[in-house]
């Protein structure tokens, strides 16, 4: 049977990271919308959904905003302490067994160095050597096909991807399309089309902020 996650560990080697649109100096400076885009999905799309687990989801980007502020690493640890007020449980170890999505056509494995190398692989989010919308973009892939929880992962996906956005001063005005798209493990176009469609998300927030003229500024931590 195959194993989406060593495709995505070959895959995530493959994508062109570097080769988003404006280069690999862009985004650099602050992006603050008018309106932060995920509190307004969660009390919006999602309260008219589930309210208890909307206002759960709500607590957890509570907690990404304040560690991103804070300087807090991202690992394991900080996005279970996440996914902990996610699912409102107190405890949350790394999955036992395979985990399975998109209706069972995806299997994700494990083995003994899995969640060490998912740890790796989150550091990544720190290399200023990408642009900080291929990082949040692959960090949440990561997420994704590591699928470290049995339950929660695409919330817990989008919360590492706004962790790293916040981390580098950025919060987007709208996150509709990234909840909207299902993405295949083995699809390096794919992958790098998620950095890309970060970048219209990030440019959209710039100019419906004012902020139109000229380059933005974001750090890159």
């Amino acid at each position: 049977m195959t194993d989406h996650l060593r495709n995505w560990y070959e895959i995530r080697e493959q994508v062109r990271w570097h080769d988003i649109r404006h280069g690999r100096g862009w985004p650099r400076g602050p992006v603050r919308a008018r309106r932060d885009g995920i509190a307004h999905r969660i009390t919006t799309v999602e309260c008219a959904r589930e309210p208890r687990r909307a206002q759960r989801l709500l607590a957890a980007y509570e907690q990404v905003r304040a560690d991103a502020a804070a300087g807090r690493t991202l690992d394991f640890g900080l996005v279970a302490g996440w996914q902990r007020t996610v699912l409102g449980m107190s405890c949350m170890p790394f999955r036992d067994g395979p985990a399975f999505a998109k209706g069972g056509r995806e299997r994700y494995g494990l083995d003994a160095d899995t969640p060490a190398r998912f740890d790796a692989c989150l550091a990544g989010s720190r290399d200023s050597a990408l642009p900080v919308a291929s990082r949040a973009a692959r960090a949440y892939l990561d997420v994704c096909f590591f699928h470290p929880f049995p339950d929660g992962n695409a919330r817990s996906a989008l919360l590492t991807l706004a962790f790293v956005l916040a981390a580098a001063d950025i919060v987007l005005d709208q996150v509709g399309p990234l909840a909207q798209l299902q993405r295949p493990a083995d699809d390096p176009e794919g992958a790098r089309g998620l950095a890309d469609l970060v970048v219209t998300l990030i440019e959209g927030a710039q100019r419906r902020s004012g902020n139109a003229n000229g380059p933005i500024r974001v750090h890159n931590r």
